[in-house]
């Protein structure tokens, strides 16, 4: 058996994300802010959850060697074969909006975190020969006005993933996966009243629809295992072709 731990594992894709790895054999451990995590509903059998609030532990050194210990301990001896980076705080407002704390709170979630997780667990990765995949999103490389602190914090995310790629070598591999919109409850409850214009964003992807989150679950299980032992430093689009789309006037 292979351990993977999966942070932003309360959302709609982090559930995915966590049911798809037990189902396919692996121990899970489950990451999210303390206050999000009693799940309702539980976990899939087989998850363990290790709470842990990512902006603590990007500021405090002590939070990080706690947290490493309680994940180590929950594994029981299986090996951390995969890290997901799959948590994100999405802080939306154009540039005169965006307050200083927004940016830096946007920033320490989205890529210090995950650099700092990596750099913590990197030892029992790999000793295991493992990888890391990294969530990003569609707006890594296209974005629209008001999301100028997220796409900037995926953007790096994509470069953090290359550059790590590089770094590690054969050592660890790291991916990433690029989504385009995915039908979470976030999602669909904001189009709540409104299903003209969430037809729309199905019609807007050239596959004629939004993504599921046990798509994008899938091939993350994918990149972590042995099958993709040749990819490292790839962002693989989970979009649709949406990235692909151009929306020029006709």
């Amino acid at each position: 058996m292979k351990g993977v731990l999966i942070t932003g594992a309360s959302g709609g894709i982090g559930r995915a994300l966590c049911a798809a790895f037990a189902a396919a054999g692996w121990r899970v451990v489950a990451s999210d802010a303390p206050d999000r995590c009693p799940p309702n509903p539980p976990w899939p059998q087989g998850v363990l959850e290790v709470p842990c609030c990512l902006a603590g532990y990007v500021a405090d050194a002590g939070v990080r060697t706690g947290f490493r210990e309680r994940v180590v301990a929950a594994l029981a001896g299986v090996p951390l074969a995969a890290l997901v980076n799959n948590a994100a705080v999405q802080h939306c407002g154009g540039t005169a909006e965006v307050v200083a704390s927004e940016w830096e709170s946007t920033l320490a979630v989205n890529v210090s975190a995950p650099f700092l997780l990596v750099q913590s667990f990197l030892g029992p990765l790999e000793s295991s020969r493992g990888s890391v995949v990294q969530i990003t999103s569609i707006h890594a490389t296209q974005t629209k006005p008001g999301f100028v602190a997220y796409a900037t914090s995926k953007a790096a995310l994509a470069g953090l993933t290359r550059a790590l790629a590089v770094d590690l070598g054969g050592r660890v591999r790291v991916n990433a996966i690029a989504p385009a919109a995915i039908s979470t409850p976030m999602l669909e409850a904001g189009f709540e009243g409104r299903p003209e214009s969430r037809a729309e964003l199905d019609r807007f992807h050239p596959a004629g629809r939004i993504g599921r989150p046990d798509e994008v679950a899938r091939a993350a299980v994918w990149l972590a295992s042995e099958e993709s032992g040749f990819l490292t430093g790839a962002t693989l689009a989970v979009d649709g072709a949406l990235g692909v789309r151009l929306h020029d006037p006709v």
